[in-house]
């Protein structure tokens, strides 16, 4: 029994509760105690830091009976198991491999068609090659069947593939901003709206269309537009329309960054923690935009604990935009453990192991945090000629200003000339009113700026009074 249930309690402990939520929806049990079982697994799965765990004294076989009907809920809801089906069959069909009876599952989902499928477009196109199969084979009746269908929606898969068209054109230019490219993306947000809430369009590009106002948000740090979408988005799941656990835990991590851009950082780390449950090809991204929360709420242990965790999967990935942003993060998170050395020795070693791929991606983040570590333990000098060799005044000088961008590894080279005794306090001063004077006037940027250079007292005391500003106690300003 014992063993039983920690199996049912390891794989009820995957579940999210959007995906229990539907399955409360959606059951049709006149068993008490099945029904109880599921409430509990809905109750684990929506107050993770609440468990409670499931009675022993229910036959050890309605635990079996509820994984396996939960599987099979959840994978005929799958959109992603649906595409998985229908490229199967086009493959099949493309080497005249199709068995009889994937041909009736084919005419029954055409019979049973429901307009818009999630996958509208591949829907469309399989039929379409499953026509050209039959034609030639003579099936008249099968054949006039599918192809009323798709002179029936010819003009809406013309539509949605224009659609899909503009929107690769806007994640170029959104793609673009991020990177500093100086492009006006505000200018999509009224169309992608439309988009996303068009009800007759497929979902697979609805979605695309709020992932690109997710990246716009981010990129111009306002997420009030966000709400609504997600709003939707959210009875949706719950509806068992547009799921997928990789869709899912991805919507979990868009409303981690929006929850932390209006600053409600428990509601982000709720929803962070849901983002990491399952290892998705993006996990990594997720558990960095995680790690980046808890220690805004200085919760450091926890942020330890959540890289250590995801650190196998960071020596495994080809993505090196998240692998860099990973080691970044986790020095910040060593750091924020009073574990100074650490942090130096783990950013030494991967800098001296990737210096190009640190160079091609994230170098301004990694740098920023990195040079936080040489700092704490006293190496300036080595800061100094890390600055020289990899010329990075240079890149940051180059480096287009975004709408988040804070010249700080010139800031922090600064400090490291100043405490190698290389410049004065007023020239140090000087120097730190070049990187200040630009953002000021920019709110966003403003605060960022007073928010970082407060570090900088830390390893240059004498400053503190030239970073304060109207409005800032020195209680404030010296933490």
């Amino acid at each position: 029994m014992r063993s039983q249930l920690r199996k049912f309690t390891q794989f009820a402990n995957g579940l999210l509760p959007h995906e229990t939520g539907y399955l409360l929806s959606c059951h049709k049990f006149q068993d008490d105690e099945r029904l109880r079982i599921l409430e509990r697994v809905d109750y684990n799965a929506r107050y993770i830091d609440q468990f409670r765990p499931y009675d022993t004294t229910i036959d050890k076989r309605k635990y079996n009976h509820l994984t396996t009907w939960i599987k099979t809920r959840l994978d005929q809801a799958d959109v992603d198991n649906y595409y998985a089906w229908m490229l199967d069959l086009e493959g099949k069909i493309n080497n005249d491999s199709i068995e009889p009876s994937e041909e009736k599952q084919l005419i029954s989902a055409l019979k049973k068609y429901d307009h818009p499928k999630f996958y509208f477009r591949k829907f469309y196109e399989l039929l379409s090659t499953y026509h050209d199969f039959i034609l030639i084979r003579l099936r008249y009746t099968d054949q006039k069947l599918v192809a009323d269908y798709l002179e029936n929606y010819a003009g809406e898969y013309r539509r949605a593939n224009e659609v899909a068209i503009e929107l690769r054109k806007i994640a170029s230019g959104v793609v673009g901003q991020y990177t500093g490219e100086p492009i006006d993306t505000k200018q999509w947000i009224s169309w992608l709206n439309d988009v996303f809430f068009d009800e007759t369009l497929e979902g697979y590009l609805r979605y695309q269309a709020l992932v690109r106002l997710v990246f716009i948000s981010h990129n111009y740090r306002q997420f009030d537009g966000m709400r609504a979408p997600f709003d939707y988005l959210d009875e949706k799941f719950k509806e068992g329309e547009f799921y997928s656990k990789r869709l899912l835990i991805n919507y979990y991590n868009n409303r981690l960054m929006m929850h932390a851009g209006f600053g409600e950082y428990d509601q982000a780390v709720r929803y962070g923690y849901l983002s990491v449950r399952s290892e998705t090809h993006d996990y990594l991204h997720y558990a960095n935009n995680l790690c980046a929360v808890l220690l805004k709420r200085e919760r450091a242990q926890e942020a330890l604990q959540l890289m250590q965790r995801a650190s196998c999967v960071a020596k495994q990935t080809k993505n090196m935009h998240n692998r860099v942003g990973f080691v970044a993060f986790n020095i910040r998170t060593l750091l924020a453990n009073g574990m100074h050395k650490q942090a130096e020795q783990y950013g030494s070693v991967f800098l001296a192991a990737y210096p190009k791929e640190v160079a091609r991606h994230r170098w301004h983040l990694f740098y920023s945090i990195y040079f936080e570590a040489l700092l704490e333990c006293g190496l300036a000098e080595k800061l100094i000629k890390t600055v020289r060799k990899n010329k990075l005044l240079e890149r940051e000088k180059e480096r287009k200003m975004g709408n988040s961008h804070i010249p700080m590894l010139a800031a922090y080279y600064a400090i490291a000339c100043y405490r190698e005794g290389m410049i004065d306090l007023e020239q140090l001063k000087a120097e730190l009113h070049k990187v200040g004077q630009p953002l000021l006037g920019d709110e966003l940027l403003e605060n960022k700026w007073y928010s970082k250079s407060k570090k900088l007292i830390r390893w240059a005391p004498q400053i503190a009074s030239e970073l304060m500003r109207r409005g800032y106690q020195p209680a404030e300003v010296l933490i």
